[in-house]
């Protein structure tokens, strides 16, 4: 490999979209542009819109998924995709533990129909004593 993008690589750097698809945080190389250019990504507690924009060992990055946010401290470079095992060492991850989930509603045995206004009085009755 040559090039100024190798060099850069070697040079311990690397473009955010191609370290984010290393490091599994998103299925393909475009999903991981699109995650950079959408605003989801900061580097530094700074929000950044380019793709290929460098990140170096040591930078945090913020991560907004639908569901979650991942903090990640970049810790190394990969030049291929490889597993998971492979794509943990690339970061080490300080993420908050996830929100807790609500529970389910209550279940209801089939045909009984919709619950009563004294079955829904009871059933909101055991979801606030929690």
């Amino acid at each position: 490999m040559s090039g100024p993008s190798a060099e850069a690589e070697g040079a311990g750097r690397q473009r955010i979209d191609k370290w984010l698809w290393h490091a599994r945080v998103v299925k393909t190389r475009t999903l991981a542009q699109n995650l950079v250019r959408s605003g989801h990504v900061r580097l530094n507690t700074e929000r950044i819109l380019d793709a290929a924009h460098w990140v170096r060992a040591g930078d945090v990055l913020t991560i907004a998924l639908s569901e979650r946010l991942l903090v990640y401290v970049v810790r190394q470079f990969a030049q291929r995709r490889g597993g998971a095992s492979e794509a943990r060492v690339l970061y080490e991850d300080q993420s908050p533990p996830p929100a807790p989930r609500t529970p389910p509603p209550a279940p209801r045995d089939p045909g009984s129909g919709r619950p009563t206004k004294k079955e829904r009085r009871e059933t909101d009755g055991l979801k606030e004593t929690d």
